[in-house]
């Protein structure tokens, strides 16, 4: 199947970065959420950082236009009556997704793939919302979306080859990597980055060492470009206590229980960069 109009559901960090290489490869995109503001909060994010494409030799100003041109606004998932495949971007709350899918799945047309870039949530499950499961899979995004190469794609327990094959397709055209993984609870990359956080935390909340250590220690021993408690306060802290909840709900293992520090980060508001403090402060 080929795959020309896309819609991206949600405007934020991710759904604009989605929409945004999405129409840098030439797919015509409508990018969709429930207020006007955010989505000019996301167009806002895109024009930036084509702007800094164009400062930096990589995009001719010609180019800026264009891709832009491609992005238009929606207001209504009604907007998704001739979208080739809709992905949804939206926050990580199955309730709120079973509505989304269960009308994406009355409104896009019979052909169209749905999928999902949760970051930890069951794709069949998702699809058990929608009377076409075979055509519902992940395309798990990393951030930030126009940097990371990276497309983790999911399939469910109905999704089938055709479907999987037309979504690896359209990730290599977006320039990005794809990698196949089963439905488990986080997938690969969450079931593995959540728990180290999770032990990062639970280390400084028994006084192991001070979070400048901890991060040091991860950053110059392990070389990773950020430390576990810095990368947390990217993710925000509420993103991660939600991946952690999911996976210890998923598996019922209590290695996956979530720091008692992490709760209380949360529930005090401190969700990290976006909220100005997290393990750090941020002016």
């Amino acid at each position: 199947m080929a795959i020309q109009n896309v819609m991206v559901i949600g405007a934020g960090q991710m759904g604009s970065g989605i929409a945004q290489v999405c129409a840098q490869a030439g797919f015509n995109v409508k990018l969709n959420d429930m207020k006007q503001e955010a989505f000019d909060r996301g167009i806002a994010a895109i024009t930036k950082n084509l702007a800094r494409n164009v400062e930096k030799g990589r995009l001719s100003e010609e180019e800026k236009t264009a891709i832009l041109g491609r992005i238009t606004p929606s207001l209504d998932l009604n907007d998704a009556h001739d979208a080739d495949i809709v992905i949804e971007a939206a926050v990580e709350n199955m309730e709120i997704k079973h509505t989304i899918f269960k009308t994406l799945d009355e409104v896009a047309p019979k052909h169209a793939i749905l999928a999902s870039n949760t970051s930890s949530l069951p794709i069949t499950e998702i699809a058990a919302a929608t009377n076409r499961p075979e055509q519902v899979i992940g395309m798990h995004f990393m951030n930030p979306v126009p940097v990371m190469k990276l497309v983790e794609i999911i399939r469910g327990l109905a999704t089938t080859d055709e479907v999987y094959k037309t979504v690896e397709e359209m990730t290599v055209k977006l320039s990005k990597t794809p990698v196949e993984c089963n439905d488990f609870p986080g997938f690969v990359s969450n079931r593995i980055l959540m728990p180290m956080i999770n032990e990062a935390i639970f280390t400084l909340q028994d006084g192991v060492a001070s979070k400048e250590a901890i991060d040091d220690i991860m950053r110059l021993g392990m070389n990773h470009p950020m430390g576990p408690l810095q990368l947390a306060d990217f993710i925000g802290l509420d993103t991660c206590l939600y991946i952690m909840e999911v996976l210890h709900e998923g598996f019922g293992d209590s290695k996956y229980r979530p720091s008692p520090l992490l709760r209380q980060y949360v529930k005090a508001g401190w969700l990290g960069k976006k909220t100005g403090r997290g393990f750090y402060e941020y002016s």
